[in-house]
This record gives structure tokens, C-alpha cells and sequence, in this order.
């Protein structure tokens, strides 16, 4: 199955399945490439302001509270079997394998994924990368959605599906225990800083 990447995007067009490396030779341009189906190249635009808000100011929550053998990186590739390639928003890794400065991460070494929902990617996080997550086994999901209010959704890994085990609604700080403790109000996430 051939597909073409748009020519907006800056890249030559691409005939035949996407591959990983195929991928990794597209030019950084602001666009975000991941491989959710064998040989199918998905495109999403850079985030919006909101979106990068939240990303920064979740991260900056994260960071701190890390322990010394975890680390918080925001978009990173994670490699899954069949040649699949995603780019969760914000991830928690093994520190000692980040310090390798690896190009793409096994799911095996990441603790945690978080991915923020923006207007273009409702199926992408709430059902495809979710399944993408569990059935390799990521021990902790993250979801921010940021329609109307913020709200985080918090699920552990059970059985090989992911379990809701905190919502945490903007106006309320939550306390997350999941995959270390850390407190926060989801409103605090997206607002402009100062204001």
C-alpha cells in the first residue's frame, strides 16, 4: 500500500509502505510522524498553544518530582513490534538507557506515557496509541484532554488493558501516585503564564 506525503509538509512523496527508517529521514519540520498502522505513515500538525502549554508545564510538574533512575522527555519515538513508531506527547524512561541517547525507545524502558488531546487527534489518543501502550506493556497512561475544562485521566496497566485510576477535573488539585507521586490542578496546565 503506497502512500504520499503531502507536499506541504517539505518531503519528497513516498511511494511504497512507511517504515521506521523511512520516517526517521523526513526532515524536521514541525510536523509530527508516527507509524499507528503497518506501512501508514499518520501526519499531525505542530500542537497548538494550549497544547504546548500544557506539554511544558506538565513536564515542569514531572521533572522535579522524578526519581533519580526515571527522567521525563518530551517527544520521543518508541519503537513497537511490526514496525510500528509513536511519539507520545511527554514519556518517563529509564535513565540509564536515555543516557545512551538512543533515536528511538523500546516500550520496555518507558514507565509512563502521557499524551494531550488536541482537536486532530481524539482517535489517535484515546484508542489506537492507548492499545499501541498496553499491549506493549507501558505500565502508566496519562490522558490530558483539554476540551471546554482540562481534565487528566490516569490509568495503570491491569491485565493488559489500561484502568482508569484517577480523574483529576481543573479547579482541584489531585494527588497521582502513579508512576510516582506527584500533585497538580489540570487548570493550572493550560492558562496563560502570570495570567
Amino acid at each position: 500500500m503506497g502512500f504520499a506525503l503531502a507536499e506541504q509538509s517539505g518531503s519528497r512523496p513516498h511511494t511504497g509502505p512507511w517504515t521506521i527508517e523511512a520516517v526517521e529521514a523526513l526532515p524536521e519540520d514541525g510536523y509530527h510522524y508516527e507509524i499507528l498502522t503497518p506501512g501508514v505513515l499518520t501526519v499531525s500538525p505542530a500542537p497548538g498553544t494550549r497544547h504546548q502549554r500544557a506539554s511544558i508545564r506538565l513536564a515542569t510538574i514531572l521533572a522535579p518530582a522524578c526519581p533519580a533512575d526515571l527522567e521525563v522527555i518530551q517527544t520521543i519515538n518508541i519503537e513497537f513490534p511490526g514496525g510500528l513508531l509513536c511519539e507520545p506527547d511527554i514519556a518517563i524512561v529509564e535513565t540509564a538507557f536515555a543516557d545512551t541517547e538512543p533515536i528511538r525507545y523500546p516500550p520496555e524502558r518507558v514507565r509512563a506515557v502521557v499524551e494531550i488531546v488536541s482537536p486532530g487527534s481524539h482517535p489517535q489518543d484515546r484508542i489506537i496509541k492507548p492499545r499501541l501502550y498496553a499491549d506493549a506493556g507501558i505500565p502508566v497512561y496519562w490522558r490530558l484532554e483539554l476540551d471546554k475544562a482540562p481534565r487528566l485521566i490516569v490509568s495503570e496497566l491491569r491485565r493488559g488493558r489500561y484502568v482508569q485510576v484517577v480523574t483529576a477535573a481543573a479547579g482541584a488539585r489531585a494527588a497521582i501516585d502513579q508512576p510516582y507521586p506527584v500533585e497538580l490542578d489540570p487548570a493550572d496546565l493550560v492558562g496563560r503564564a502570570g495570567g
